[in-house]
């Protein structure tokens, strides 16, 4: 199989740009143009071609794109174009970005010029600053020669970089991770209900309207006063988020355009919640509009291009991209799930979404070695019930419904360290109601009864000591994970490593001795129930990866959120389908022997359906 490293320089000026518009919008506008490409097969010399649009579909068509892995920095730029324009669809796709970020973290440049510069490979050129506004009928031969030698040095650099990166034993695993992710993207196969989406967006703007009427708001200086503001919220089943006043050192209503709580309302489940947040932070649209307006705009243009970026969390999880990020579609309030339904398949398909239950539960369970809560697991009892039937001292067959919710918090909470405090408020946050001195009962009675998980957190907190000094060791259930004190990470199953970088210790105001490690919003601090968060979702992913790539091999991967992964097969094709992809993701691979996976899905013909 060939390698052929290629590079798009195309048209752009200060509106028309991927500094303004998403990926997505940019490749399909009519003002698009490629000035040229710069090709390079295997270790052969980079080759620069320029030309009309027919003349670089003609040049391109002469390569074996269906035996060829194609490498870009950011395949899915140049990766989309050479789909969406050009109709090349090669064998495999991989990307030096998708693999720096997994290697070096995301918490560190990416781009090529940081690379390259990391490495010492070579300098990347500027010439593309000059390019701006120009066309390739405006170029000069000249310039157009020094343009195309600037395209030809990023495709070496590229080739540089992933040789090095392949010299460092990346996963071969991970590398069709990468491959499935880039696809989702650049081969769409989804398609957008536009009657759905504009009767939503209709409606969106006008339960806006009437929300500030029927809540008393005719004037956003109404919205200013915090007692009013909370109370509206209250209204909406939403706890205020609080804060600590620099001024007083008291308790206060945290409604400030800095507080991250607050802003963080306006990706709330509900948009009657956004609308209002937005109201407050003079924001004139909310995200729900916002979204829904962007998801309008690309159904006139063609499929759904899904845009999932590949290792975008610090343990290595997918995250969204492109300004519609399909990791957080609302599923609650109103008009919950109105986005989701608006996802299609095309004629004569089906999607299935298959939800991995309760992973992370489990993964600490058997991490932890906490053996009762395994088995529990294994035996597909309800161990929502079981805590809640330990809390409140009753049978399991007595057990009520908002006994069990408690029940199933506490699982899904407590489980890295959590505190009364912490715990009380994500209760509120669900619309219930509980004293503090209750609170501290309930996490009490969970480290008890799960004294094992409570253990680990502290061997986390020791492994940490270990870590910032320099200590190389095994760690966590049978050696699963090893500690490698000179990257100052974790190996991960998967081979690639969890990240503390710059970790060290340091003394807090108090006296007391802590640790953080270096980010790009400053220094995060890290002890042992963060530590096992980190490592769940860490193992988690690894799994859910694995098991992608197993349901890859005969159905069509579309999109993966969190720990669900969703495919479209045809109709025909379903129950077998669904079979077969709820065998993989209740596979446990070799390394977690003994961890008992368990999952659920859901069909329809639109991604909301399936839930």
């Amino acid at each position: 199989m060939d390698l052929i490293t290629l590079d798009f320089e195309t048209y752009y000026d200060r509106e028309f740009s991927l500094s303004k518009m998403t990926t997505e919008s940019y490749i399909r506008d009519p003002q698009f143009e490629v000035i040229g490409v710069g090709i390079k097969v295997n270790n052969e010399p980079t080759e620069w071609a320029s030309g009309t649009h027919e003349q670089i579909k003609t040049y391109l068509h002469t390569f074996n794109w269906e035996e060829s892995m194609v490498l870009c920095h950011n395949t899915m730029f140049d990766g989309a174009i050479l789909s969406w324009r050009f109709a090349v669809r090669p064998r495999i796709y991989t990307d030096t970005l998708c693999i720096a970020r997994a290697l070096h973290g995301v918490e560190v440049g990416g781009s090529l010029k940081s690379l390259t510069e990391r490495y010492n490979i070579g300098a990347k050129g500027t010439e593309v600053l000059s390019a701006i506004g120009k066309r390739r009928a405006d170029f000069t031969p000249e310039e157009l020669d020094r343009y195309g030698d600037y395209c030809v040095n990023d495709v070496e650099l590229t080739y540089k970089l992933f040789s090095i990166f392949m010299q460092k034993e990346f996963p071969k695993q991970e590398l069709k991770i990468i491959d499935l992710t880039l696809r989702m993207f650049i081969d769409p196969i989804l398609e957008l209900d536009t009657g759905l989406l504009e009767s939503h967006l209709e409606d969106i703007k006008y339960r806006k309207d009437k929300l500030l009427t029927d809540a008393g708001v005719t004037d956003k200086k109404e919205l200013m006063s915090n007692p009013k503001f909370a109370e509206v919220l209250k209204s909406l089943g939403v706890i205020p988020p609080m804060k600590t006043s620099l001024t007083t050192g008291k308790e206060t209503l945290a409604f400030a355009k800095t507080d991250e709580a607050f802003k963080a309302l306006l990706e709330h489940d509900d948009d009657q919640v956004q609308a209002l947040v937005a109201a407050r932070l003079g924001t004139k649209s909310t995200l729900e509009e916002t979204r829904t307006q962007r998801f309008i705009d690309i159904s006139k243009r063609g499929l759904l291009p899904v845009p999932v970026r590949y290792y975008a969390a610090h343990t290595g999880r997918w995250g969204g991209d492109d300004k519609i990020n399909l990791q957080n579609l609302p599923s609650r309030g109103p008009n919950g799930k109105k986005l989701k339904r608006s996802i299609i398949t095309p004629e004569g398909y089906t999607m299935i979404d298959c939800d991995s239950a309760q992973i992370e539960a489990r993964v600490l369970a058997w991490f932890a070695g906490q053996d009762n809560l395994t088995e529990a697991f294994r035996n597909k009892e309800d161990v929502y019930v079981k805590m809640a039937s330990t809390i409140y001292n009753v049978p399991e067959d007595e057990v009520t419904k908002d006994q069990r919710f408690v029940g199933k918090t506490t699982i899904l909470g407590a489980g890295y360290g959590m505190g009364a405090v912490k715990f009380q408020a994500q209760l509120q946050s669900f619309g219930f109601d509980m004293e503090l001195h209750e609170a501290r009962r309930v996490i009490n009675i969970y480290r008890e009864a799960n004294w094992k998980i409570s253990q680990v957190w502290r061997e986390a907190q020791n492994m940490v000591r270990y870590l910032a000094n320099g200590d190389t060791l095994q760690f966590g259930l049978e050696g699963v994970l090893e500690v490698d004190g000179y990257e100052k990470a974790i190996r991960l199953p998967s081979g690639l490593l969890l990240r503390y970088d710059d970790l060290k210790a340091e003394y807090d105001e108090e006296g007391k001795l802590e640790y953080t490690y270096k980010t790009r919003r400053g220094r995060t601090r890290i002890y042992g129930g963060k530590v096992i968060e980190n490592v769940c979702q860490a193992i988690a992913r690894c799994i859910i990866g694995e098991q992608m790539l197993q349901i890859a091999k005969r159905h069509r991967v579309v999109l993966t959120v969190h720990d669900s992964v969703v495919c479209c097969v045809p109709d025909a094709e379903v129950a077998e389908a669904q079979a077969y992809i709820e065998e993989c993701m209740s596979w446990t691979p070799d390394w977690a022997a003994g961890l008992p996976i368990n999952c659920e899905s859901g069909t329809g013909k639109s991604y909301g359906e399936c839930e």
